[in-house]
């Protein structure tokens, strides 16, 4: 994966490239960003460009040690993922056991540690150290939500590549260039954060079935209350797509929200393009704070089910919602 694949972050992209090529490597990096900003993604096209036998600004993707990056299997390449809720101390004293040893090859070694503000403070303390005193030579890329959520003493030790929240344009884009559907990639990159689980989500095959199954209760659920509670039984509640409610109502929020793009002339901005021409003419049967009131109910009622609600309560009692306006 090469810089050019990862959508948006340009201020990043320029600043590691600009690294790269002047051969001017940090040895410490902090990714600050929130989830679905890329930082994963751009670490490990960073660690591929480190390491490519070109050389340059970018990566190759096809040398060697690029594939061996892209392939999950560079020896001098080490992730560190919490064990459980935290990065415990035992993972970074192993870190720097593995650092000590002659790389395979005469360039650096990289590691990135994702979730570094869940380090524990005995954790961070052994890190600090190791920043402090690293074997040469090696990279280190942390990633954070943001720079305020890792102890100042390790901030001070790294240099600060900010990321900013996902370019959905940019991302529903790339999914359209991969062959993804491209009314799919619009609702998926509105659900998810990031590219890897909007792609994710595309091409899970219920997921192109609860779309269908969202504009049907979309048309039905304002003025036909009891055949849709009906659809609802048949084409959800007796089908694999119970398991997705939570997301059926975070899709139906956005068909309502449409409602209120067609009333404000800002149809570009719709999630069902496909569908625009009938949400026209439907749009205007009720007022903008209606709409609002529905797409909050949509929301509320998909936050009930990750509370342990019944799936099949909280949609039901959501279309009663709609229903009373």
């Amino acid at each position: 994966m090469g810089f050019q694949q990862i959508a948006g972050q340009d201020r990043a992209k320029s600043l590691l490239r600009n690294a790269l090529a002047a051969n001017r490597l940090a040895h410490a990096y902090l990714f600050a960003g929130p989830p679905g900003s890329g930082r994963m993604e751009m670490a490990q096209a960073f660690a591929q460009a480190i390491f490519c036998e070109r050389g340059g600004g970018d990566a190759c993707g096809e040398c060697l040690e690029c594939r061996k990056v892209l392939h999950g299997n560079h020896p001098d390449l080490h992730v560190i993922q919490p064990d459980g809720a935290t990065v415990k101390i035992e993972q970074i004293r192993s870190l720097q056991r593995e650092l000590s040893y002659r790389s395979s090859g005469a360039g650096n070694k990289v590691y990135i540690i994702q979730a570094a503000e869940t380090m524990t403070v005995q954790a961070s303390n052994s890190l600090l150290k190791f920043l402090e005193e690293p074997p040469s030579p090696v990279v280190a890329i942390l990633l954070a939500p943001s720079a305020q959520a890792v102890l100042p003493t390790i901030l001070s030790r790294t240099q600060l590549v900010p990321f900013v929240p996902g370019d959905r344009q940019a991302l529903e884009n790339l999914l359209v260039q991969e062959g993804k559907s491209p009314l799919l990639a619009r609702a998926a990159v509105h659900l998810s954060s990031g590219l890897s689980s909007s792609r994710k989500l595309v091409d899970e095959n219920w997921f192109a079935d609860i779309r269908n199954v969202v504009i049907q209760l979309g048309k039905e659920s304002p003025s036909r209350f009891a055949a849709s509670v009906l659809q609802a039984q048949q084409q959800v509640f007796k089908t694999e797509l119970a398991e997705h409610v939570d997301i059926l109502l975070q899709l139906l929020a956005l068909w309502y929200r449409d409602m209120i793009y067609a009333m404000t002339d800002r149809h570009s901005h719709m999630v069902f393009p496909d569908q625009a021409e009938w949400i026209s003419k439907t749009a205007w049967s009720r007022s903008i704070g209606s709409w609002v009131t529905i797409m909050e109910s949509a929301l509320t009622a998909a936050r009930r089910i990750k509370a342990h609600v019944s799936p099949q309560l909280a949609l039901e009692q959501f279309l009663v919602n709609v229903r009373e306006g």
